[in-house]
């Protein structure tokens, strides 16, 4: 029996046989049929425990929501004084919370960001973001690139891979056109008319396996944006919050956007909230009618009280050094595996504790990922390139952990590329 005072369920399978009644019955089976019936029970720090009492490495940390470690008890703490004295407060009222947040993210944003608007979750994010670009521009188009993904509401899911937009009929072509990254004529090509409003990029492409920005790729695009009159905004929703070993990936590049999105890490994994940093420019609509957007749980006060926790911890000097610490630690042991499996493991992708690991295999992450979890490892495989395993250890692992994950990686990835060639062979003899 598995009791949690509110409720309880006999066993495991009841869970998912729940789920699949009463919840998401397509995404529940995908998993049971991947080999991963994970069914997440206690959790703490870089840990989950499945109700079977399994143990898990998490590396996919759902996004990096949970960069700072499941149920951190720095946050914890915060989340409950605050319950002394907050709840979600009021949308349409000035609160010493959201002020506090709103100043610390622009004081420690990327120069030119002037004023943060809320949102309660990434997707939520970017729609303020696009609304913005188009109120400011006085344009309506929007340009992403192939394989992007932005979320599943209503604007940003029409920047995305075309699977999510077709199934809600929000594939709207002429309004939203992708080119290809890595692409800088495409993109010329696509701003050369004068009426794109936004480029929305993901600094690293994380849905579509994390390649890397070619050297002066994002600089040529932020050049190509000044020249037609298009903002540039960063979705830092992945990348954001130290994981690359800077606060905000996009400033390595030296890189102003006009509009920066936040998300998932903000929450430090404990209260739903994004941020969307914007330009005295582009915020000019919160001046003309300031009532332009509302989200009642927007800007929530108790979850602004832990996102500044959270800013605080992920922008800290120890979080940094331990970024670019665990960041060599990893890299060299991943490079060091994939010197014993260089035919399999074709590609390393990496900036920072961001990594990309591919596979000579149209879904070789999927089957990395199974070995994994049998190992004790919780890695996910990028839903729009599932050759790439995406690797997103937390900012505060420790090299202890590390050690156990690098020798985990080593026999899973040894174990699905034997299994890859047996799948070859019987693929070659039917």
């Amino acid at each position: 029996m598995h009791d949690y005072d509110s409720f309880s369920f006999a066993s495991k399978d009841d869970v998912l046989e729940a789920s699949k009644r009463y919840w998401n019955p397509g995404k529940t089976q995908f998993w049971i049929d991947a080999g991963i019936p994970l069914v997440i029970d206690r959790r703490e720090g870089y840990l989950l425990y499945d109700l079977s009492g399994k143990r898990l490495i998490d590396v996919h940390l759902n996004g990096g929501t949970f960069s700072l470690g499941h149920r951190n008890p720095e946050l914890i703490e915060v989340l409950r004084r605050a319950l002394d004295h907050f709840d979600i407060g009021n949308h349409h009222f000035p609160s010493v919370a959201r002020a506090a947040l709103a100043q610390e993210l622009i004081e420690t944003g990327p120069p030119g960001l002037a004023k943060v608007i809320y949102a309660s979750g990434g997707g939520e994010a970017v729609d303020i973001a696009l609304k913005t670009a188009r109120h400011t521009t006085g344009r309506r188009k929007i340009v992403s690139i192939h394989k992007a993904y932005h979320g599943h509401t209503g604007l940003a899911v029409e920047t995305g891979d075309e699977r999510f937009s077709r199934l809600f009929l929000a594939d709207h072509a002429d309004e939203f056109p992708h080119v290809p990254f890595n692409d800088l004529p495409a993109m010329e090509a696509a701003l050369a008319a004068g009426d794109i409003a936004a480029v929305l990029l993901e600094t690293i492409p994380a849905t579509y396996g994390f390649p890397l920005p070619a050297p002066g790729y994002l600089e040529g695009v932020r050049e190509l944006c000044e020249q037609h009159g298009t903002l540039y905004i960063a979705d830092e929703v992945q990348t954001g919050l130290m994981r690359t070993g800077e606060l905000w990936a996009i400033t390595k590049r030296g890189i102003s956007p006009d509009i920066l999105v936040t998300a998932k890490g903000i929450s430090g994994g404990l209260y739903p909230i994004a941020c969307v940093l914007v330009s005295d420019r582009c915020a000019r609509w919160l001046t003309e009618d300031g009532f332009g957007h509302m989200s009642t749980f927007g800007g929530a006060e108790l979850g602004c009280v832990v996102a500044l926790a959270a800013l605080r911890l992920s922008n800290s000097d120890a979080t940094r050094a331990n970024v670019h610490r665990a960041a060599e630690q990893l890299g060299t042991g991943l490079r060091a595996i994939q010197a014993r499996h260089p035919e399999w493991f074709t590609e390393l992708r990496q900036d920072g504790l961001v990594m990309g690991l591919v596979f000579d295999h149209p879904e070789g992450a999927k089957i990395v990922m199974r070995h994994l979890y049998d190992l004790g490892v919780w890695a996910i495989f990028s839903t729009l390139d599932p050759r790439v395993l995406q690797c997103k250890p937390g900012t505060l692992i420790d090299e202890a952990l590390g050690d156990e994950l690098l020798a985990i990686m080593a026999e899973a990835i040894a174990r699905a590329e034997a299994e890859a060639a047996t799948l070859a062979v019987h693929d070659g003899a039917a």
